[in-house]
């Protein structure tokens, strides 16, 4: 059905056979070998323009090609190469037009690799210009129900063009173009002094093109990154944010059932009273001073121990020299743990530094018979500032830092998957009109 449509002619200043195949929708036609652009009807092909073309660039899709395209047969039967300069640097985009009997008119459209799937659309966007709360910071339009942000506008001219069109084509056309965005897609309109007529695009990966269109070797890999590019990333957020959503979970149940109905059993507990000297103590003064409790046992599992220390201390401070030893190997958890508690008033009113409790988490102790060697160290104070303190021992104790760990270990992967996706929009955004301003 595709080939009845098909008309050879030749062209008029040149001679060279040319081929329309659309039939009567075609309205120019453009000869590839002397660059007449014809006008397709007239009966004598009248010649409406000749340009000059400092080089003949070859299409990626040759005209002719045929592609089962979105479940149809499609034709490339149009190319044209679009630029728009933007301070003063040129950037260039190529289209390819297909043609298919019953569905009509479609685009592919190419830059740096980067390749879209374009409609024109029949259904007229509203567009906002932006700066509330329907269009955010920037202008925008919707279609569809799908609001799209401005990326771009800029005057598109047509540079170079082949094969045949549905309407009249000349090298040096020009059109205000704007572009909207919402990644996968993009909402183009193209005003000329005639009309405005709005497209709606879908990044494909030309891999998808290469296969429909069984073209040789591999479409050109895409540079940098395009308006509407969606991050490549984007598939595994949903994923990413369930399996943390349902480990966090997890976790947050662990944490809370350790931490509120566990009791950790007391393995060991006793005051006990230090006398700092009235003078600097001396090395063997402090030696002195040092004691060992009653031995203990730990049962169960090898899990922590905690050690608890209350004390009574005002305006002071005392160092313990602590070890847990093993009385059946001899292993020494050797540690220590300084305590200080200040107060008082100025001109600012009341103030505190410091607390009179402390506590000390000795990891990964194995059942057997303990005691604890104490070395209490003061500053001097002589009996009126003596120190009560008490020691407090138990076993398997949640340690609500471990799950706080374990949060943010979990949290990696979204929010490196975050950061990556922040700084695929940045990229974005760079390349349109709002480079300069915070991405939104």
């Amino acid at each position: 059905m595709v080939d009845a449509l098909v008309r050879s002619l030749t062209c008029p200043k040149c001679g060279a056979p040319l081929t329309i195949r659309a039939g009567d929708l075609t309205v120019t036609v453009v000869c590839g070998h002397c660059n007449s652009v014809l006008d397709a009807k007239d009966p004598s092909l009248k010649i409406l323009q000749t340009f000059e073309a400092r080089v003949r660039p070859a299409p990626r899709i040759p005209l002719g090609t045929r592609g089962k395209w979105r479940g149809a047969l499609w034709e490339v039967i149009g190319y044209q190469i679009r630029t728009i300069t933007v301070e003063g640097i040129e950037y260039s985009w190529s289209e390819y037009l297909l043609f298919n009997p019953y569905e009509g008119f479609r685009y592919l459209t190419e830059y740096h690799g980067h390749w879209n799937d374009v409609i024109v659309l029949k259904t007229l966007p509203k567009t906002y210009r932006g700066g509330g709360l329907a269009g955010g910071g920037k202008p925008s339009a919707e279609v569809l129900g799908e609001r799209f942000q401005h990326f771009q506008t800029a005057t598109a001219t047509t540079t170079y063009v082949l094969g045949e069109f549905p309407w009249r084509v000349h090298v040096g056309d020009k059109a205000e173009v704007k572009d909207y965005v919402d990644p996968p897609r993009i909402l183009s309109s193209e005003q000329t002094a005639g009309e405005t007529t709005w497209s709606m695009g879908e990044y494909v990966p030309g891999e998808q093109i290469w296969r429909a269109y069984s073209l040789p070797g591999s479409p050109p890999p895409p540079t940098g990154v395009y308006a509407n590019q969606p991050a490549p990333f984007a598939r595994a957020a949903g994923p990413v944010w369930t399996a943390f959503g349902a480990f966090a979970a997890v976790v947050l149940l662990a944490a809370a059932w350790r931490m509120g109905f566990s009791s950790p059993p007391v393995v060991f507990e006793h005051s006990y009273q230090y006398l700092p000297p009235t003078t600097p103590p001396s090395d063997s003064a402090a030696a002195a001073a040092a004691f060992v409790t009653d031995a203990f046992t730990v049962r169960g599992r090898t899990s922590d121990l905690e050690l608890a220390i209350r004390t009574n201390l005002k305006n002071s401070w005392v160092y313990f020299g602590l070890a847990l030893i093993n009385d059946s190997t001899g292993d020494v958890y050797d540690f220590g743990r300084e305590l200080s508690s200040y107060y008082g008033y100025d001109s600012d009113g009341y103030w505190s530094e410091g607390s009179p409790n402390d506590r000390a988490l000795i990891p990964s102790v194995p059942p057997g018979r303990y005691y604890l060697r104490v070395q209490p160290e003061g500053p001097p104070g002589g009996a009126f500032w003596a120190v009560t303190y008490g020691l407090r021992l138990r076993r398997d104790v949640p340690w609500g830092l471990a799950y706080l760990f374990a949060f943010i270990l979990l949290s990696v992967p979204p929010a490196a998957l975050l950061l990556r996706n922040m700084s695929f929009e940045h990229a974005r955004w760079q390349e349109s009109d709002y480079a300069d301003e915070d991405d939104e």
